[in-house]
């Protein structure tokens, strides 16, 4: 074998492995928000229920409610939420972000929306509520959490009503500028304490693209706070605030990544074998004319390969997506 033949078949390698990188990217940023905006239509729909359900009728009244009182609709006898059921929707209005929130930190709830740690109390009662979500991936619900300024109004709404939050403010030691977050280690558990009044916690992964660091964003709450509930315990479920769960993905996905990742590459090899094979290989076409019929056999295998090899290539996508960071 002549060295060209050699370099130009790892040349080859090497751009197809770009454009499976490039591909990845593109799933990164753009499809995994196609499950999230599914999730996030079947978890509205069932936090709007939820609402119609514990929301008493209106009783008229004179007194015109002031921005500390919320309108409670519903005592601390709620039913405990379960992992990834809806339990509140976050509005945060100066960087376009809506988004109906989940119970758990888990990677697989952080999918479908910002996840709220089950250490915590809820968003709207007293204490820190402490809440995850996605910067680049998956709808990016924390995209521009960075662009909040103190004294920015966050909204959520639960099943006991709807509590307003104003961002804090942080003085920057280095200069003496006032900003609407900080940026952290990995390990400061610290955004967890709940000595600290009543106030959400939002924290995403920092830099962008990166879990090298974390965001975070504290508001404290304006309104009347909501009557707490108990701090639920979940079978199998780590609600340990000294672990750092934002930190790794899901390592169960292991097996299902490599697997859909095998089937990808055979599919594409076995493509590229009948599409050389089945048709005269390219030397052959560079000595010969090719005929109608063999060119239309050559386009045939890639137009059915392709859609193939690509739809499998998403399922392997998803998987290695959760291999990631989880608010990554």
């Amino acid at each position: 074998m002549q060295l060209w033949t050699i370099v130009g078949a790892i040349g080859r390698f090497m751009m197809r492995g770009g454009v499976v990188i490039l591909l990845f990217v593109a799933y990164q940023l753009w499809g995994t928000g196609l499950s999230t905006a599914r999730a996030q239509d079947n978890l509205t729909n069932k936090f709007n229920t939820q609402i119609a359900e514990f929301t008493p009728p209106t009783v008229p009244t004179e007194a015109a409610p002031t921005e500390a009182e919320p309108v409670v609709t519903a005592t601390a006898d709620l039913p405990i939420p379960e992992p990834g059921d809806p339990i509140a929707r976050i509005t945060m209005k100066t960087i376009n972000s809506d988004f109906v929130m989940v119970q758990g930190v888990d990677l697989k709830w952080l999918q479908k929306g910002p996840g709220h740690f089950p250490q915590t109390p809820l968003p709207g009662q007293p204490g820190n509520a402490s809440v995850a979500g996605h910067r680049t991936t998956y709808q990016a619900p924390f995209h521009r959490i960075d662009e909040l300024v103190p004294g920015d109004i966050i909204t959520v709404q639960t099943l006991q009503g709807t509590f307003t939050y104003k961002v804090d403010t942080y003085i920057d030691p280095k200069d003496g500028t006032a900003s609407g977050h900080i940026i952290v280690s990995p390990d400061d558990l610290s955004i967890l304490d709940q000595n600290v009044g009543n106030r959400l916690t939002l924290v995403s992964c920092h830099p962008k693209f990166s879990a090298a660091q974390r965001i975070v964003v504290t508001a404290t709450l304006t309104s009347i706070p909501a009557p707490a509930t108990p701090i639920p315990v979940y079978e199998g479920v780590t609600t340990d605030a000294s672990t750092d769960v934002l930190a790794g993905g899901d390592s169960s996905a292991w097996p299902a990544a490599i697997a859909w990742s095998l089937l990808t590459g055979l599919v594409w090899f076995g493509t590229w074998w009948l599409a050389h094979f089945w048709t005269p290989s390219l030397l052959r076409e560079r000595a010969q004319r090719v005929t109608r019929f063999r060119d239309r056999k050559f386009l045939t295998t890639y137009a059915i390969g392709t859609p193939i090899v690509l739809v499998m290539m998403f399922f392997a996508f998803t998987n290695i997506a959760r291999l990631l960071p989880a608010a990554y």
